[in-house]
This record gives structure tokens, C-alpha cells and sequence, in this order.
């Protein structure tokens, strides 16, 4: 069995563009890393791009075993 959580990463203002840049993918290297210390593994992430281009954000899902 496993204990999951979700976060949700909000990722820079973009104005011409809804993508992610490399500022956002050291924000997320940063947040799996931290994750990962703290004894989470990665299960699925997902880039979620708003309708209004103008913030989007990085959907994280982590799972580490359940202690019973």
C-alpha cells in the first residue's frame, strides 16, 4: 500500500507563449528533488496550460510506501 500526494506547481507569467521554459523545468527539477529527499517517488506529472495563456502549472503526483 501507498500514501499518495499531489502538488501543484505554478510555473511563470508567459504573455506570448502558455509553454513551459527552462525556469520552470529547474522549478520542477527542484520540487522532485526535494520530493525525493524526503523519500516520495514520482508517479506522473502533467503540464496544464490555462485557456488565458497566461499562467500555467505543473500538476505532480508522488507516492512513497504507507507505514502501517
Amino acid at each position: 500500500m501507498y500514501t499518495y500526494k499531489t502538488e501543484i506547481l505554478t510555473v511563470s507569467s508567459k504573455w506570448w507563449s502558455d509553454k513551459a521554459n527552462d525556469a520552470d523545468a529547474e522549478m520542477l527539477d527542484e520540487l522532485l528533488n526535494q520530493r525525493a529527499e524526503e523519500g516520495w517517488e514520482l508517479v506522473t506529472y502533467d503540464y496544464m496550460a490555462t485557456s488565458s495563456q497566461i499562467r500555467g502549472a505543473f500538476v505532480v503526483t508522488f507516492r512513497k510506501p504507507r507505514v502501517l
